[in-house]
């Protein structure tokens, strides 16, 4: 599942979720929980689950998220939702992936009461948003269940910690949530899942988010929250590979072709990683192509 760019929508909204349809991004996140009041979940959830019925396999793939695991309000998200088979499921605050093996649990009984195969929707966890989440990152070299990307958010950590921001004066995530970032990223690289870059918050920051964008994707994330449509296509671009990077790919594998361990390109040596960097990127490459 290629997961360049994955777009909030309010799934309490009716307007947006008709314009989401046309939206070139690789995954929609309709959301049940931060953008939508607690009295509209129930018509969110409706609306959410009807949306996933007549539009999964036609564009974007369809996730939903829920609310935390342990509320309520994530046992009647699941009651509405999952008969509908989305790709995925969002989880908001996990503080562990202990909390990702219960909540396979919980998913699994409904998949068998709507005769759907166990483990066919997957899960994307925001994975430190608490103080806990943080510190339990290490754990998920023995992912849970499901798992299919993992990625991180400062706001509602930011909050936990009673933090006054998470961003310094020029726009940039403060020291702790740098190491955050970093370590959401190894976590997802450990457990072997794509790796999703944060949202970008000003979605009028075009050139901004083109920074954060190229800066993940070089750092090793595979794709990058958005909060506005206008934001998809940035994101697109910085996640997939130019005809540049392509034709370069194509070189480095080339001069390997006689099977040595070493090689040299331009008169710069080449060991095994550019070998296997050049492999991932015609790999992506040939998979975008392809869809």
């Amino acid at each position: 599942m290629i997961l360049r760019s994955l777009l909030f929508v309010p799934a309490d909204s009716e307007k947006k979720l008709a314009k989401a349809k046309t939206s070139p991004a690789d995954a929609l996140i309709l959301d049940l929980e931060d953008s939508v009041a607690a009295a509209n979940r129930p018509a969110a959830r409706k609306l959410a689950a009807a949306y996933v019925k007549s539009e999964s396999g036609k564009g974007p793939a369809l996730f939903v998220r829920v609310n935390p695991v342990e509320t309520a309000d994530c046992a009647a998200d699941l009651e509405a939702i999952v008969g509908a088979a989305p790709a995925g499921l969002v989880v908001p605050k996990p503080d562990s992936p202990g909390v990702l093996i219960e909540f396979d649990r919980m998913i699994a009984a409904h998949e068998a009461r709507h005769g759907l195969p166990r483990g066919g929707i997957k899960v994307l966890p925001v994975a430190s948003e608490t103080p806990a989440a943080v510190l339990n990152l290490m754990h998920y070299v023995n992912p849970p269940p499901r798992l299919v990307a993992l990625t991180w958010g400062a706001e509602d950590l930011a909050a936990s910690l009673g933090a006054a921001a998470n961003r310094d004066e020029n726009g940039a995530f403060l020291f702790t949530y740098k190491v955050v970032r970093s370590l959401a990223l190894i976590a997802a690289k450990a457990a072997g899942v794509q790796a999703i870059e944060t949202l970008h918050a000003d979605f009028r920051d075009e050139k901004g988010l083109q920074r954060a964008a190229r800066a993940a994707q070089r750092e090793g994330f595979t794709g990058m929250l958005a909060i506005h449509p206008a934001q998809v296509e940035v994101i697109n671009a910085a996640f997939t590979p130019s005809t540049d990077d392509v034709e370069h790919a194509k070189k480095v594998v080339a001069a390997f072709a006689n099977g040595a361990g070493v090689a040299s390109l331009d008169g710069k040596m080449l060991d095994q990683p550019h070998l296997k960097q050049a492999e991932h990127i015609l790999a992506l490459a040939a998979q975008i192509a392809g869809r």
